[in-house]
């Protein structure tokens, strides 16, 4: 049987009555990287959302390590959706503080993420000073701090350079190694392919597809034809 860490049944959002995610089931392996694909506005977001209980499902399951999800599961879960929420009158390492200390966790894992993102060398420079590329590598520290089993991803390459994008992909790929299953949404197909093990790719809310896609065939090429709906899942 495989393991999987993560898996949602049936999982549904319904806003104003109009469904965002419309049964989704997806099954996430442990010490894999999840690729979640899908056109802006296809529902993404919102089923990571779930998933992070930001959002109670209209109707599904989510199970957690085999278990119905509940919110202690979130500290075995590091994220980062949408804009990092960050300190803009602190530095890299006093915004990481306050977040150790919330967490009740040593100074010293203050250093370690922040070599892990390449941010050690950001010395006195407060947070409202960084590039967009810099605020999201702080972002993930943050989510790293609470050395997650899962780590969540949306867009997590935004207003990265292309050397930025390139270290990204390589301590992402690094992951699975250090037992932690990672679940990217990216609209930047070329990375996507490089590193994941899995896609699942939603539009309109459904799940269209999920699994290993043809290695023998471009993953833009691929994406179009499920959108299209010449494959299915």
């Amino acid at each position: 049987m495989e393991d999987i860490i993560l898996e949602t049944k049936a999982l549904s959002k319904h806003f104003s009555g109009e469904p965002a995610v419309d049964g989704i089931s997806l099954q996430i392996k442990r010490k894999s990287i999840y690729g979640l694909l899908g056109p802006n506005g296809a529902g993404k977001s919102t089923t990571l959302k779930l998933i992070l209980g930001l959002l109670r499902p209209t109707k599904g399951e989510i199970f957690f390590d085999g278990e119905p999800w509940k919110r202690e599961h979130l500290s075995k879960i590091g994220s980062l959706v949408e804009e990092p929420a960050l300190y803009g009158n602190l530095t890299a390492e006093e915004n990481l503080l306050v977040h150790t200390k919330l967490l009740g966790l040593p100074k010293e894992k203050i250093y370690e993420v922040l070599d892990t993102i390449n941010l050690k060398d950001t010395g006195s420079k407060q947070a409202w000073q960084f590039s967009r590329g810099m605020k999201e590598r702080l972002g993930i520290a943050v989510a790293l701090l609470n050395d997650p089993s899962l780590l969540i991803l949306d867009e997590p390459t935004n207003g990265l350079d292309p050397m930025g994008i390139q270290e990204f992909r390589e301590w992402i790929a690094a992951f699975p190694e250090k037992g932690v299953t990672v679940i990217l949404s990216s609209h930047i197909l070329s990375e996507v392919e490089q590193i994941v093990d899995e896609i699942g790719i939603i539009n309109k809310g459904k799940l269209m597809f999920q699994g290993i896609p043809n290695r023998n065939e471009d993953l833009e090429a691929f994406f179009m034809k499920v959108i299209k709906g010449d494959i299915h899942k």
